[in-house]
């Protein structure tokens, strides 16, 4: 049975936290400062992390912002956003409430996302939408 969405909401910015704690170097006092903000009205959540001075990890900080909705099946949907501090690059990942669906797991996944960091963007990507000019759809349909 699926538990309310505030709950979820609640439940999963906090496995994500534990995840990232767990995953990150053992520093005395922590790895990470994180600040936790819910708003339960809009199911929106948001984990701000910045890296302790002195703690040696790949990225020094960001965020993971979460969308929590349900779907019209009536399932839970939760969106992930990940930001990096100096990066304008953001990945988002979903995660649907599917039977069996280890959500601890998903945390874990998300976690590794964020500490991996950006990912670059191809540069083919980017040219070929600057030389490739946008026609109607209309025109492109007939």
């Amino acid at each position: 049975m699926n538990r309310p969405l505030e709950m979820r909401l609640l439940s999963f910015i906090t496995e994500i936290e534990r995840a990232l704690i767990a995953e990150s170097p053992a520093i005395e006092g922590g790895a990470w400062n994180s600040l936790r903000l819910v708003n339960f009205q809009q199911q929106l959540a948001r984990l701000t992390l910045t890296a302790t001075p002195g703690a040696e990890l790949p990225i020094s900080g960001g965020s993971v912002f979460l969308q929590c909705f349900s779907l019209a099946d009536g399932s839970i949907c939760l969106k992930a956003t990940l930001g990096w501090l100096g990066s304008e690059t953001a990945t988002t990942i979903a995660v649907y409430d599917i039977p069996g669906l280890n959500w601890k797991l998903e945390a874990s996944r998300i976690a590794g996302k964020f500490l991996e960091g950006p990912q670059e963007l191809t540069g083919v990507t980017e040219h070929s939408m600057s030389e490739a000019p946008l026609a109607p759809l209309v025109a492109v349909a007939s």
